[in-house]
């Protein structure tokens, strides 16, 4: 086979692709913060790239509900309220059970396995560090065979635009509570999958948000806790931690 070299804008749309990836894991792991400005400049010189790749990379965030993109004002990591992150529940209430029970059908037996030890690995965590990618990595995995792709990217979508809350309320309900983080929901989705009940494991993932949207319902602030992230810029100030522009950063998210 002939190599041919890569074209410019192939290399551009790797580079977009990397950046798009680090952004996400660092967005995803709590490393940069909701309403944390995004410097254009900076992740140009911070991955050797112009500004077209990181412009594509940051549009490709803004479509998975990670970044807020507004002309003259730019970019800055998504925030949502409490109040949102109940009508994000409320609509993911609707939208899982119909995955899960479309998904179940076509889950092989290796993939039931990997979901048997993914609960496993979730009994035995003991952080919030822990517990967040793995329970988001189950879940996404029961719903992955489901025939339905605008589906599947419309919940990992609202998934990604309440990260942040979900990492504050698990740290909040069961870390400070001192209770474990063991979830007996999990363990019986597991069972109704592995018994090909599919309508029992859409039931299961419908009481399980359910669930976890009363208990936000009932700690939320009242709805005016503060402004809407899309609505409004957060401010920029140079000595700011939480501010990625290039010369305003002292700490670098992409390190850790």
């Amino acid at each position: 086979m002939i190599d041919v070299p890569n074209s410019p804008e192939a290399d551009g749309r790797l580079l977009s692709v990397r950046i798009a990836d680090d952004i996400r894991r660092a967005v995803l792991d709590g490393s940069m913060l909701p309403g944390t400005r995004v410097g254009q400049e900076w992740l140009a010189a911070k991955f050797g790239a112009s500004r077209i790749p990181v412009r594509e990379a940051l549009r490709q965030l803004q479509d998975e509900g990670l970044v807020i993109l507004a002309p003259n004002r730019g970019a800055w990591i998504a925030d949502v309220t409490s109040q949102e992150s109940i009508e994000v529940y409320k609509i993911r209430e609707a939208l899982e059970p119909l995955a899960m029970a479309e998904s179940v059908p076509h889950l092989s037996d290796e993939d039931i396995s990997a979901l048997e030890v993914t609960v496993a690995r979730l009994e035995r965590v003991d952080s919030v560090q822990e517990y967040i990618p793995l329970d988001r990595a189950f879940h996404l995995k029961a719903y992955s065979r489901a025939p339905l792709p605008h589906l599947l990217r419309t919940i990992e979508r609202y998934w990604n635009s309440t990260q942040h809350f979900r990492r504050w309320f698990v740290k909040d309900s069961l870390a400070k509570d001192g209770l474990p983080f063991s979830d007996p929901q999990h363990l019986m989705l597991v069972e109704m999958i592995r018994a090909r009940d599919a309508e029992g494991a859409a039931s299961i993932v419908r009481l399980h948000i359910r669930r976890t949207r009363l208990l936000i319902e009932k700690m939320a602030p009242p709805p005016k806790e503060r402004p809407k992230s899309r609505q409004r810029a957060p401010p920029i100030a140079a000595d700011s931690q939480t501010s990625f522009d290039a010369d305003a950063s002292p700490h670098d998210p992409f390190t850790a």
